[in-house]
């Protein structure tokens, strides 16, 4: 580290990053936020439970050590339950004194309005109104709506919030296969009633980024033929696979907020993954100075509160996602951690420095190691080598199909050592 004056410096010496040629410029606005649903489309996904009180409060919190700017944190109109975890939630928000925004989601229909309302009223602070209904035409048929209702009961339900100082983002669902006469009659008429936010819903994974480009510039034509201040916000679903890619081009095409989940957990197969989208945008150099080192707790506590397995191969939090026990590849890190060199341990065959987010390079021993492994995995453990002894461990491992376990290693050590 001693040859380069910053951890910039020795980045742009030892990486080539094909991903700065021809940058257009910075990807997230001035004003970016980001959404997040996991205590609301996440907890619709069909396969989790909806999480105890404490347990959601938890998850707040991890929220707001992330910086995470707002959060929508459930529909307070369709239960008791939801109700009285809404209104703890954001108790909590204020005893706390936290920075994260509050939001709730309700249909467009009076009944849904008014819980919100009352959690904010009783809370003291402006719970923000996500205000949804259908505006596709494939949803207009199966409905039996046409635009004129549809403007109307958005209108309606608006105004109900309008009128006690609410914030509304009003949410067009399916905006992504919506025509465009008729999102230009729904945003308007969204606006006119007093409507701050047009959240566009790709609420079934629809959209490839091209879809995204048009609709975000669409809408922001719209906009501005009207003159107002109106914010954009992005939520995608993961159908096509294309929910994390479709976030972050909807900030480089102009939405302001974006959605995601803790995990991607949401309806069917999901929405776009918050910890990678924090991921990736910190990496491509967009969040300075915003510290993730808790998104492996953000992740974890999200899968234990709604009883989700994180697949081994998921990025960031699985359990392979820093091992290996590949010959050439540990003997890489191995070499850079003989160096002393921890910053190139941690990059040497990995785009994801691991320290980032708490964790380390984990070498293992396999059909595929070589010595290098062995005498690392011995060291880890203070366990003398010697060339037998790797001989024995290796010759073992060739025999498997699978990485060794810690049983199955030290069973060869008590083999060739004895009990001592």
């Amino acid at each position: 580290m001693s040859d380069f004056a910053t951890e910039g410096d020795r980045a742009g010496s030892l990486v080539f990053d094909w991903n700065e040629v021809n940058r257009k410029g910075r990807i997230l606005p001035k004003n970016a936020s980001f959404f997040d649903e996991t205590l609301r489309d996440g907890l619709q996904n069909p396969s989790v439970v909806d999480p105890g009180i404490d347990e959601k409060l938890k998850i707040l919190h991890l929220m707001e050590d992330l910086g995470i700017h707002a959060a929508d944190v459930g529909l307070p109109g369709s239960s008791k339950r939801a109700f009285e975890d809404v209104l703890r939630i954001c108790k909590e928000v204020v005893d706390c004194k936290m920075k994260i925004k509050i939001a709730c989601a309700g249909r467009t229909v009076v009944g849904d309005i008014t819980p919100m309302i009352e959690v904010s009223q009783r809370s003291g602070i402006p719970v923000e109104v996500y205000a949804f209904i259908g505006s596709s035409p494939i949803r207009q048929y199966a409905e039996s709506w046409d635009v004129n209702l549809i403007a109307k009961r958005s209108a309606e339900a608006i105004d109900v919030a309008v009128k006690e100082g609410l914030p509304v983002a009003y949410v067009t669902e399916d905006t992504t296969r919506s025509r465009p006469e008729v999102l230009t009659t729904l945003f308007r008429t969204a606006i006119d009633h007093g409507a701050t936010r047009l959240c566009l819903s790709d609420t079934v994974g629809h959209a490839t980024p091209d879809g995204v480009r048009n609709l975000i510039q669409f809408t922001r034509n719209v906009v501005a033929g009207t003159g107002a201040e109106i914010g954009i916000d992005w939520h995608g679903h993961n159908d096509r696979g294309l929910a994390l890619e479709n976030a972050i081009w909807a900030f480089e095409y102009g939405a302001d907020r974006v959605h995601a989940t803790g995990l991607g957990i949401g309806e069917r197969v999901g929405n776009a993954q918050m910890e990678l989208l924090l991921l990736n945008l910190k990496l491509l150099g967009q969040l300075e100075g915003q510290d993730l080192t808790k998104l492996l707790e953000y992740c974890e506590t999200i899968a234990r509160a709604v009883q989700w397995d994180i697949p081994i191969s998921y990025p960031l939090v699985g359990r392979d996602a820093f091992r290996t026990a590949t010959g050439v590849h540990a003997a890489a890190i191995i070499k850079s951690m003989a160096k002393g060199d921890t910053w190139l341990a941690d990059r040497i065959y990995s785009g994801v420095p691991a320290g980032m987010i708490g964790r380390t390079q984990e070498i293992c021993i396999g059909f595929m190691s070589g010595a290098s492994n062995v005498n690392y995995w011995l060291a880890q453990r203070d366990i003398p080598s010697d060339e037998t002894l790797v001989t024995e461990i290796l010759k073992a491992a060739k025999l498997l199909d699978h990485i060794m376990t810690e049983e199955e290693v030290m069973a060869v050590v008590k083999r060739v050592r004895g009990d001592a």
